[in-house]
Order: C-alpha cells, then sequence, then structure tokens
C-alpha cells in the first residue's frame, strides 16, 4: 500500500516511540550477502553498492524481478508525488546500481544530474522483465506505481539506463497496481477499482500492452460470473500479483482474498476465502476458482498479500497468511483446483507477507517476515519482539513431502509492532506491506529486497542521512530503507547454467 511522502514519514516518526534497539546488529546469514542500496535522489544515478558510501535510502515496500539473462531489477517506494527507486544488477545480484527514477522522465533532472521537482507515481511499486530480447538484444524493464489518478507504466529497452513513461489505465478509482511481462514486448498491469457510475462493481482489471507499455488496448475484468468472482466483486476483496506461466504465455494467473456475499453485513466477518484468476488466452477472458476456503468468517487472508507463481513445468503455486502463520497450495491443472494448505512457517511462530519464486519444476523460494518465539497478533507486538526475513526452499514443493529448508537471511529488520492494514494503519507500518524474491535463472540462486528500520553504519548499510536516522532512532521510519540479500551459497531453484 502506498509509502507517505519522506516528509509525512518524518512527521510520523515522531509518534512512535524509539525501540531503544542500539546494540550491535546480529550479522546476518553467511549463505547471503546483504547490503542496502543507494537513493536516487539524493545519490546520483549508477551508484553501485556495495562498494559506495552512499549505499543509503530512506525507501519502502520493494518489488523484484529477474530476466532471463539473469540481470535483477527493483524498485521502491519514495512516496506519492516522489516518483519511484529502482536499481538493477547485472552480476546475479551480488551489486545493484541505481538507475535514475522510471518517473523522472517527465520532471528532468537538475545541472548534476539529480532529480528535481514533482514526480508522478510513487506509490505501490511492482517490477518486471520481458521474456525474450528486444531488438537491441536486452530485455525490456518495466516498473509500474500507484499515482491518485492512475497507474504508470514505465520501460527501460537499455537497462535501467533510460525510462520512458506512460499512464496506462484506462478505469476510474485504481489500487495496488501489479505487473507481469511475457516475450518480448507484452506487458499487463492488473488493478482493483472500486465501484461508481461507470462501473457498479468492484472489478479486478487487467490491461495489457502489445508495444513495451506504450499502450495498452487490452482491458478485461478477471472477475467472472462465477459464485467465487461475483463474491469477490460483490462481497469484499483484496488482490494479489499477476504472473504469465513461463513455458506457456496463453496461461496468465492473478489472485485475491474474498469474502461471501452473504458475509457482508457481518462486521466480525473478514476476507476469510483465497481464490484465483485463470487465463488461458493471455488475459482477454478468464475464469475464477477457489484456492482455499474457509468457513470460518473470522479468518482474515488479505494480510499484504495473497501471492502466486508459476514454475517452468506449469505448476501454479498460492501463498497466503492467516496473520499468524504462511500457508501454501498447488495446482497441476492451471488453478481449477488445488492441494490441501501446507503450513510452511514453522511451530507456533508469528509470519507474514509471503512472497513466492518458482524455478524448475517443483522448486520454490518462499520468504516472509517471522517473529521467533512469538505467537501473538503481529500488529500488538511487543517492541522487545525481533522480526527477521526467512526465506524456505523446497526441491519438491508439488508434492506431498516438500521437504523445506529453512534460511535466516536477516536476523532483526524490526521490533514490535507490524501493521498490516494499509493506509488505514495506525500502529507501526516500517516493514508495509510486502517484499519481494527472486532467483536468477543462470545461477539459481536467489536475490531478496526487503524492508528495514534498523539502525546500520557498516561497509555494507550506511544511516540515512536525509532522514537523520541514528542509533535511537531504530525501530522508527527515520530509519526505514530498503535492502537486498542475494544468496551466495546453499542449493537453487534453478539448475546452474555452465
Amino acid at each position: 500500500m502506498t509509502k507517505l511522502l519522506p516528509v509525512l514519514g518524518l512527521l510520523a516518526a515522531v509518534l512512535v516511540v524509539a525501540g531503544g534497539a542500539s546494540a550491535a546488529k546480529p550479522a546476518p546469514s553467511a549463505a547471503f550477502t546483504d547490503f542496502t542500496v543507494s537513493a536516487t535522489p539524493p545519490n546520483p544515478p549508477g551508484t553501485v553498492c556495495p562498494g559506495s558510501a552512499l549505499c543509503s535510502n530512506g525507501a519502502a515496500e520493494p518489488a523484484i524481478a529477474v530476466s532471463p539473462a539473469g540481470r535483477f531489477f527493483a524498485s521502491s517506494e519514495n512516496g506519492l508525488g516522489g516518483g519511484t527507486m529502482a536499481w538493477t544488477s547485472g552480476d546475479n545480484g551480488l551489486h545493484y546500481a541505481s538507475t535514475p527514477s522510471p518517473n523522472d522522465v517527465s520532471t528532468g533532472s537538475d545541472s548534476v544530474g539529480q532529480e528535481s521537482g514533482f514526480e508522478p507515481g510513487g506509490g505501490d511499486t511492482d517490477a518486471a522483465v520481458a521474456t525474450a530480447p528486444n531488438a537491441a538484444g536486452t530485455y525490456n524493464a518495466y516498473i509500474v506505481s500507484l499515482s491518485l489518478a492512475n497507474i504508470d507504466v514505465s520501460t527501460s529497452a537499455d537497462n535501467g539506463a533510460t525510462w520512458t513513461l506512460n499512464a496506462a489505465t484506462s478505469l476510474p478509482i485504481d489500487d495496488r497496481p501489479w505487473v507481469a511481462a511475457t516475450g518480448a514486448s507484452k506487458v499487463c498491469i492488473s488493478y482493483l477499482t472500486a465501484p461508481g457510475v461507470l462501473l457498479p462493481q468492484v472489478g479486478l482489471h487487467v490491461e495489457c500492452s502489445n508495444d513495451a507499455g506504450h499502450t495498452f488496448t487490452q482491458v478485461s475484468n478477471a472477475y467472472d460470473t462465477s459464485t467465487v468472482g461475483l463474491a469477490a466483486s460483490q462481497g469484499g476483496s483484496r488482490t494479489g500479483n499477476l504472473q504469465f506461466d513461463p513455458t506457456n504465455a496463453s496461461n496468465m494467473y492473478t489472485v485475491f482474498a474474498y469474502e461471501n456475499i452473504e458475509d457482508g453485513p457481518n462486521p466480525n466477518a473478514f476476507l476469510h476465502n483465497v481464490g484465483i484468476a485463470a487465463s488461458s488466452d493471455g488475459g482477454v477472458t478468464w475464469h475464477d476458482y477457489p484456492v482455499h476456503v474457509n468457513p470460518d468468517i473470522t479468518a482474515k487472508y488479505d494480510n499484504q498479500f495473497v501471492n502466486v507463481a508459476v514454475d517452468k513445468g506449469g505448476t501454479v503455486y498460492v501463498a497466503y497468511s492467516d496473520n499468524h502463520g504462511i500457508f501454501y497450495q498447488y495446482s497441476t491443472n492451471h488453478g481449477q483446483t488445488f492441494s490441501a494448505p501446507v503450513q510452511v512457517s514453522q511451530g507456533t511462530d508469528t509470519a507474514v507477507m509471503p512472497w513466492l519464486a518458482a524455478g524448475d519444476a517443483g522448486k520454490i523460494d518462499l520468504v516472509y517476515y517471522q517473529a521467533t518465539g512469538y505467537s501473538g497478533n503481529p500488529e500488538t507486538a511487543a517492541i522487545t519482539v525481533p522480526w527477521k526475513v526467512v526465506m524456505a526452499q523446497s526441491l519438491a514443493a508439488a508434492t506431498s513431502r516438500p521437504g523445506f529448508t529453512y534460511m535466516t537471511v536477516n536476523p532483526v529488520v524490526h521490533h514490535g509492532g507490524v501493521c498490516e492494514g494499509g493506509a488505514l494503519c495506525t500502529g507501526n507500518r516500517d516493514l508495509y506491506d510486502d517484499f519481494g524474491v527472486e532467483a536468477s535463472p543462470t545461477t539459481g540462486l536467489a536475490s531478496i529486497i526487503y524492508s528495514d528500520d534498523q539502525y546500520q553504519n557498516d561497509a555494507n548499510h550506511q544511516p540515512y542521512a536525509v532522514y537523520g536516522c541514528t542509533a535511537a532512532d531504530a525501530d522508527t521510519s527515520t530509519c526505514q530503507h530498503t535492502n537486498v540479500a542475494t544468496q551466495i551459497a546453499g542449493n537453487g531453484i534453478y539448475a546452474k547454467k555452465k
């Protein structure tokens, strides 16, 4: 959900009691290299991290995507009206260089090449990369972000050196965009629309472009007239990401948490079901199916966010949180039916905000924030409760014995409550609402981008001077920033290319 302007984040920090976590932060896992990426502005584009004293930022709620050649692209929110930050890695995630803001093309830069002035977008970013090269031999990269009026799509055809910006949505009252790409130039976005004069019901709209994001001429509603689709459009819903099948571009999926129509008047009812919209014609038409239906109307699955991924064998995976544990289910028939839920998070530990990466057939990485030893409400966790980044990996995920292995990517990224109510949150939102993972198709190893509000001052992390982050500001938005952790040891989810 949308990040506030940086100046508003500073004001909000005053209202949050500091965690007092000034002790030295534990070292990240030896299986990952962990570092902070550089902000533009105030730092110039092209800053490479790690390796520069300018590796700091105040961004939050990041996203990540990867090309078939192993080049990663990532983005993070700079705040509505402040544009979007973006980075790219040409060495399989070991270093990330900052790019010009994908939104800055509408306002230009100052005399030293830094961004200036109002920029559209800046909220709810997502990233995607083409699956086939363009005429120049590179893979088109796409960054989407939310403006107050519509959704902005920025395209780079030169590995992030330059971007072109286009306003994509033709329908009013948009929220939470997602993006997916396939082939050399097809890119699609999805977003939720509120009911109004033109749209009598909530819609999960998908728009597609066949010219690399310059025009979007294909528009459809992923909510159909089935029981699931009508429940989502009339009872209430929150949408997750958009995904193409990597081996069949005709197959496309998006996911959502939803409430039954009859539950709407009940104040005790939440979004207690998980559904999927599947298209077999590249997003022209859609069919909705249940993934998990919980008769307990007090269950809650809109915990930022339901997530979908598809492996190279065509198996579809859906992950979600019930605000306590992380679960996934898989489908081998294009989303029509799913396996029983499998709990991935360990024991009674509280875990939130799942994100999936799928590789070769049956292989997945699943990341989430976890509070070890805490089994209460995430939003009311005491300031003594530490949250960490965990990656769970299965090399047999589409079987009854997935055999997950677990790696603690970063042992402490936040202490205390984690609010998942989006813009309506009244508690701490330093981790915002999601983060991301992808694996390089050339090495099989993961690169994870996530939010952190701990004070760090070392070779790979610099406190964000613009916000005034000091050791006393840990666990407040004054120290919130975006980090990258890239796997350097262990198993990958793609066969390593020689």
